[in-house]
């Protein structure tokens, strides 16, 4: 980061700007700070309803006595001209706006019973807006054009980095060590310093005193003054770049009380003061090149799993409670996801459930209990998985789309990186922060390295990702879904294979999804004749009718902000005939699982069946409830939730050669045969083509079957390797 926290002395909004209001439309001083007491001071009925007839700003002076938030629509509704101030000139009016506060402050004090004066450090203004300001409606840093310099400012996105805390001195006291005058150096505001003279001036007025000798002066640091200060770096929320373009940054400065309040991976609202600096060009003498960063008045958190500006009307709210008591909304809601892809209606409703979510839980002992579902797609090609991925990142509220192969481990949790100016190592948080109460989709998630995967473990289970670098010792909040696709290590499911060999990733990461779906293509005419009718009539439609276009982006748009309702309104808990029966279908699958292990003489199945499964349809049942918007998971929800859960994990489970196993001795020695036939005909190193193989087992009267069988008996204990895709095979030994 170019010019991030560079070692030089920093300030904010101190009293001490410029208070020249020379301008022909300038208030005079004293009437201006005047006006903003009687603003702090009055008594307002319209600005809180819950507190008509308060004193609001004055009640809030004297309950913080530290700070004052101000609404800058309160002050246009008062004094239309001093808002336009407020907005055009912030510089000049916010130290004026401390100094009234402070002044207000001080007189109640003065005025009450005890009648003692109080040292008043000092207050600060933190201005907000409830409604976007004139030049920045969209919020976006991508607007913030030159002629925004020296106004206020109002941008949203997301901290990808926060410095450490700095100290500036907002005053600076000097001494000359000749004559031992003390002077005080007003400090420029913002990321500007102090001049300090060449020459001492207070020897020059006393006859016959000596000179002073150039640049005496040394600085008191117990006599200066000093705030806390730290920049912050604001990139472009992911859902907000446009296609095909990188995510603009822009550093923030934030002071005293708003220092250590943001960690990387948080959504805010920032108002400040648009300004410029010296950056790294200006050092090498391009005076009028300037680097832009903010001066932050007030930072806004936002609130729920999305933007705080998708502020939902009373029509909306209407409208989306009338479509949550319908008797189909399930149904609808399942129609709705990927409209464009025929069939996969489990997928779709794994999907629907994985965007809505569950509901997190807080334990008693300070522990939290996940309540985002993680789904897992796994099979052949040209199945539509990456379309599924495409589309939940589209409607998601909050999402990050990113490729397997082009992602690591510091680029998914997190990564500290060092400042190339001042040395000093920083945060920046990854895709899984930045996903932070959304969805990450990860695509080609098999061709992602071992060690990676193992980096995003702890961010799918407990949700948080923990840093121990380079001094820095940290935890960052991941709270998020994840959506993952993934093929075969041979590229097609293959059904000769066993479970393992297709589901080619470890049981710790398995069992972190709540949902895993076997995707097949299977070769079904009638189905490929409907998939086909399906392709071209979306070729056909969108590239004809401008309606249907306009119809499909306004059913998203709907989706988009009914699932943001519903995440954020409602939070609903299992019923205690939904818990029975979920306690009984645990039992029953642990029981299959081990039965069937035992069965075909394995220790564990593919993918393990454990607690986190138990939880994986507490949630999705949450899912199913929160889509009606109902406080309560009934028992209609846990059986969705248990139907969806069979046919997709548990599906999983079962996956195998169960068609090719061994039933009695008389198969076993037959195939041992046939293993004894195959060594004469192949050695050691040798290579030949399955289809020749199988060609001349059975001109010498044996069964394809007992061949593939006699095949994977052989791979599996290491002696036959098969190649491309199980065409060629290769004996090891």
């Amino acid at each position: 980061m170019a010019g991030f926290d560079e070692g030089r002395v920093y300030t904010a909004y101190q009293g001490l700007e410029s208070n020249d209001l020379a301008d022909e439309t300038s208030m005079e001083h004293n009437t201006l700070v005047k006006c903003l007491k009687d603003f702090i001071s009055r008594k307002e009925p319209v600005w809180d309803v819950e507190k008509a007839n308060a004193y609001y700003y004055r009640d809030q002076l004297f309950n913080n006595k530290t700070k004052l938030t101000v609404d800058l629509e309160h002050v246009r509704s008062e004094n239309e001209k001093l808002a336009v101030q407020l907005e055009d000139r912030p510089a000049e009016i916010l130290p004026l706006f401390e100094q009234a506060a402070a002044e207000v402050l001080r007189e109640h004090y003065a005025n009450s019973e005890e009648g003692n004066p109080v040292d008043v450090e000092g207050v600060q203004v933190m201005l907000n807006s409830s409604k976007p300001l004139s030049q920045s409606k969209t919020r976006s840093i991508r607007d913030l054009a030159a002629d925004r310099v020296s106004r206020l400012v109002m941008v949203s996105g997301i901290v990808t980095a926060a410095s450490r805390p700095r100290h500036k001195a907002t005053s600076m006291s000097i001494q000359c060590k000749d004559c031992k005058g003390v002077q005080t150096v007003a400090i420029r505001p913002g990321m500007g310093g102090g001049a300090i003279p060449r020459y001492c001036s207070q020897s020059q007025g006393i006859p016959g005193a000596d000179k002073c000798s150039p640049e005496p002066f040394t600085v008191l640091p117990d006599r200066s003054k000093y705030v806390d200060q730290q920049t912050l770096k604001l990139q472009e929320s992911p859902e907000d770049v446009p296609t095909g373009e990188m995510p603009r940054t822009v550093q923030v400065l934030i002071d005293r009380q708003l220092v250590n309040k943001v960690t990387p991976g948080t959504r805010l609202n920032v108002i400040g003061i648009y300004s410029t600096f010296r950056g790294k060009s200006m050092d090498k003498g391009q005076v009028a090149l300037q680097q832009p960063y903010i001066r932050a008045v007030a930072l806004e958190e936002e609130a729920g799993d999305s933007h705080s500006r998708f502020n939902f009307t009373q029509q909306e709210i209407g409208e989306f409670e009338r479509f949550a008591k319908q008797e189909r909304v399930h149904e609808q809601l399942f129609a709705r996801v990927a409209p464009n892809i025929y069939g996969s209606d489990d997928i779709k409703k794994a999907v629907c459930s994985l965007l809505f979510g569950g509901s997190r839980k807080c334990l008693p002992d300070g522990t939290n209990r996940r309540g985002d579902i993680n789904v897992l797609l796994l099979g052949d090609p040209s199945t539509a998985k990456s379309q599924f991925l495409k589309f939940a990142s589209k409607v998601a509220p909050i999402s990050v789309y990113t490729s397997g192969k082009g992602s690591s481990a510091a680029g998914l949790t997190a990564s500290v990186i060092q400042d190339p100016n001042t040395r000093e190592f920083y945060l920046e948080g990854g895709a899984m922060v930045l996903a932070d109460n959304g969805i990450v989709c990860i695509d080609e998630f098999d061709k992602m390295r071992p060690e990676d995967r193992v980096a995003i473990h702890e961010a799918m289970e407990q949700q948080t990702i923990s840093v121990a670098k380079a001094g820095i010792t940290t935890m960052l909040k991941s709270r998020t879904s994840v959506l993952a696709a993934a093929n075969p290590p041979s590229g097609r499911y293959d059904d000769l294979k066993s479970a393992q060999d297709n589901i080619d990733l470890q049981s710790t990461i398995l069992s972190r999804f709540d949902l895993i779906f076997i995707v097949k293509d299977p070769a079904n005419a009638e189905r490929d004749r409907m998939i086909a009718r399906k392709v071209l009539d979306n070729h056909r439609g969108h590239s004809s009718r401008q309606e249907s276009v306009e119809e499909s982006a306004q059913e998203v748009f709907f989706l988009k902000r009914y699932i943001h309702y519903c995440r954020s309104q409602c939070f609903p808990r299992l019923s205690e005939q939904a818990m029975e029966r979920l306690t009984a279908y645990y039992v029953e699958i642990r029981s299959e699982t081990r039965t069937a292990a035992a069965r075909e003489d394995t220790e564990n199945s593919p993918v393990p069946v454990t607690v986190r499964q138990l939880e994986a349809l507490i949630r999705i049942s949450e899912s199913f409830a929160k889509m009606a918007l109902q406080p309560v998971a009934t028992l209609e929800h846990v059986e969705m939730s248990i139907q969806l859960f069979t046919k997709a994990t548990m599906d999983a489970v079962k996956s195998g050669i169960t068609a090719y196993n061994v039933n009695n001795d008389d198969q076993r020695d037959r195939i041992h045969r046939l293993e004894e036939k195959i060594r004469r005909r192949m050695h050691i190193g040798g290579y030949m083509t399955q289809k020749r193989l199988m060609d001349e087992m059975v001109a010498l009267g044996e069964s394809e079957q007992m061949v593939m069988r006699a095949l994977l008996a052989m791979s599996a204990q290491g002696d036959v390797q098969f190649r491309r895709e199980r065409a060629v095979l290769h004996r090891v030994k």
